[in-house]
């Protein structure tokens, strides 16, 4: 395991004293999380330097509310789901109905097996999106992630947005540098995001040196953006 001193530091106190007030709170992490499991998992890091409090830390922070349960909780890196499994594998169960460790997502990245859509009535739908997110085996997650991870990852996906050609081809609008009039035409585009606002992202470290490293791009007919 990575070397943690400011987790050495906290060693030095009780379980009793480091163990988070959760007899308020709704979310999965609160749930599943015992003093038992903490005092477990409170010495671990992960290689990179991820520790228990920072995994659960947007979940103490942010209690949830009674009709709305939240996760409360995020990984720092891939290793974390081992290091921290015994905390992760019930959240995730729960909070996917019985998702087991021994699960595999099912992949199908063929574009001709996607249904559906085509009896959408044009009256009420004028355009749709389909979002996904994936992360880059090798980088640590957004809530640990360095300004200099943060900026490799950037040029990484520049570089390899710039090698798509055909319909596929555009231009990547970095945050900071923007011209206005490329502002303004992002933003009536629908296109442009602000920094995160919401408790439960900004307590996960995700608006961390806004707006340095994040950009967007899009191809020329504004159908595919990254």
């Amino acid at each position: 395991m990575a070397k943690n001193c400011h987790n050495d530091y906290k060693m030095k106190f009780s379980v009793d004293e480091e163990f988070p007030d959760l007899s308020q709170h709704n979310n999965h992490m609160a749930k599943v999380l015992t003093k038992d499991i903490y005092s477990k998992l409170r010495g671990k890091s992960t290689p990179s330097g991820f520790t228990i409090d920072d995994v659960i830390q947007t979940g103490v922070d942010n209690p949830g509310h009674p009709f709305i349960m939240t996760v409360g909780c995020v990984a720092g890196d891939e290793e974390s789901y081992e290091v921290f499994k015994e905390l992760l594998d019930p959240i995730i169960s729960d909070r996917h109905g019985g998702y087991k460790p021994t699960d595999k997502h099912k992949t199908d990245l063929n574009f001709k097996n996607l249904k559906g859509g085509d009896d959408l009535d044009p009256n009420y739908v004028l355009s749709s999106r389909v979002r996904t997110g994936r992360s880059i085996k090798g980088f640590t997650l957004p809530p640990h992630n360095s300004r200099g991870e943060r900026r490799a990852i950037e040029k990484l996906s520049i570089e390899a947005l710039a090698r798509l050609d055909g319909e596929f081809k555009g231009k990547y609008y970095p945050l900071e540098g923007m011209t206005n009039e490329e502002q303004e035409q992002l933003i009536a585009d629908h296109f442009l995001f602000d920094k995160p606002v919401s408790p439960l992202l900004t307590c996960a470290g995700m608006a961390r040196d806004w707006p340095d490293g994040r950009g967007i791009w899009h191809n020329e007919n504004k159908t595919f953006l990254v």
